[in-house]
């Protein structure tokens, strides 16, 4: 059942949302060659802390870190490991805070350095097919209408999505309904309201949308070895508009 939001409800989250922009950009001035996975994981930690919010994401399903960081081919719910950075990466950081028991969720991917400008193009494909989603949310369209939007998009620009995971509801849960694929059909699904809080997540493959999970049974990879990449925010919808909550700034 999809769960609208009181505007009490939505105070909660834009604060969750406003800590997360902050440590977002910390995150990303702090990626760089040399530092570890754990690293950022730590910072981010400690900057989450630091403000008297939760990560969301520690524990959480029992997953061990505070970020899902995935590294080059890996897509998605990467564990932090000593990896160290290097020029040439592509980093995937999603994160989320609790603040006072509402969530926000967010993903971005920078490019390390000096990166091939076929990655600059696929990190832009993820951000803009985000957007493409975004501008199709409408009081009284569908769900399905912002899915066929990513869709159309992701497959316009020569790329490829997975069907095992989709973006989603957020509140008092991290993951609420509705789900929100990364592909799908206009006119479809159920319809937009205000009230709804939800986060729209593309999730970019290069030559194939199938993808494998590692032995971690966390990790999700491109068995083909490609690069990936990954964009989201949290959008509240009200007043029939709709706003990214959780910084538009990476």
């Amino acid at each position: 059942m999809i769960k609208i939001k009181s505007q009490f409800e939505i105070q909660k989250i834009k604060k969750a949302c406003a800590i997360l922009a902050e440590v977002k950009k910390i995150l990303w001035d702090f990626i760089r060659p040399g530092v570890s996975l754990k690293e950022i994981d730590s910072v981010a930690f400690k900057e989450i802390k630091k403000r008297n919010a939760k990560p969301a994401f520690l524990g959480q399903y029992g997953f061990p870190g505070t970020c899902c960081i995935s590294v080059n081919d890996e897509l998605i719910h990467g564990i932090p490991s000593d990896y160290i950075v290097k020029d040439g990466d592509i980093i995937k950081i999603d994160t989320g805070v609790i603040w006072e028991g509402y969530y926000s969720d967010s993903a971005f991917t920078k490019g390390v350095g000096n990166i091939k400008e076929e990655d600059k193009k696929l990190i832009q494909v993820a951000k803009d097919a985000f957007y493409a989603g975004f501008n199709a949310i409408r009081v009284g369209k569908r769900i399905g209408d912002i899915s066929a939007a990513i869709g159309d998009f992701i497959q316009k620009s020569g790329y490829y999505t997975p069907d095992e995971f989709c973006g989603h509801g957020i509140g008092k849960e991290l993951h609420e309904d509705p789900m929100i694929p990364n592909d799908g059909i206009p006119n479809t699904g159920a319809l937009i309201k205000n009230g709804m809080v939800i986060c729209i997540e593309p999730m970019i493959l290069q030559k194939s949308k199938k993808i494998k999970i590692k032995n971690d049974r966390w990790t999700v990879f491109d068995p083909l070895g490609f690069n990936t990449a990954h964009y989201e925010q949290t959008i509240l919808i009200d007043n029939g508009e709709a706003y990214i909550l959780s910084g538009d700034n990476i």
